[in-house]
């Protein structure tokens, strides 16, 4: 459909949009990558990932909280220690973008603390974002394989599910067609003698 789109749009302009018909396109083959959304079509990773989310929310939460926490901190604390000496940190909005940056490991170098207590902060701050990030990671890896191994465990006992269903059928059979049997739960009540034949 995009390729149609395109070759209409490339006829609408004529010869006079030739430059700009050549980029339209070029920037149209970006949807070729679309095309692997059709190779999962029930959408089994997204309800993998969405399920793995779900389950460990509360962790993720406590995770992002503690580093909002922490950004708001150490942002704050860099802010008093650099505000009088270095003119880029001459807001806290200034400092928390310092701080976001450095949370994130980025590290642009746009706005860097020049005293000693400054540049502790900041070390203290990077040290604090590898170890926020690293904690997501983890709880979301453990949540994919603990999800796994479950999905696994469940086919496991789908393909067993029938087998067992049989053995019980054919025990009771047994146990229902056993002349001795002194259960009501068996065939013998249910049978009617044939009658004789005439001699």
């Amino acid at each position: 459909i995009v390729t149609i789109v395109a070759s209409f749009v490339v006829l609408a302009m004529g010869s006079s949009g030739q430059v700009f018909a050549a980029s339209a396109l070029r920037g149209l083959r970006f949807f070729q990558i679309l095309r692997m959304v059709r190779m999962d079509r029930r959408g089994g990773t997204w309800k993998l990932l969405g399920s793995v989310v779900y389950a460990h929310r509360q962790e993720l939460i406590t995770t992002l909280y503690i580093g909002f926490l922490g950004l708001i901190f150490a942002s704050f604390l860099v802010y008093l220690a650099e505000k009088d000496v270095n003119r880029k940190f001459s807001n806290f909005a200034q400092a928390l973008w310092w701080g976001v940056i450095t949370l994130c490991t980025v590290g642009y170098g746009d706005m860097v603390p020049e005293t000693w207590q400054g540049k502790i902060i900041a070390s203290f701050c990077a040290l604090l974002g590898i170890s926020f990030f690293a904690l997501p990671a983890g709880i979301l890896g453990s949540g994919f394989a603990l999800k796994v191994q479950q999905q696994q465990r469940q086919k496991h006992m789908i393909r067993r599910r029938q087998p067992a269903a049989m053995l019980i059928q054919s025990l009771w059979r047994c146990y229902a067609a056993d002349e001795h049997s002194v259960s009501v739960a068996t065939w013998k009540i249910h049978q009617i003698p044939l009658p004789s034949p005439p001699s």
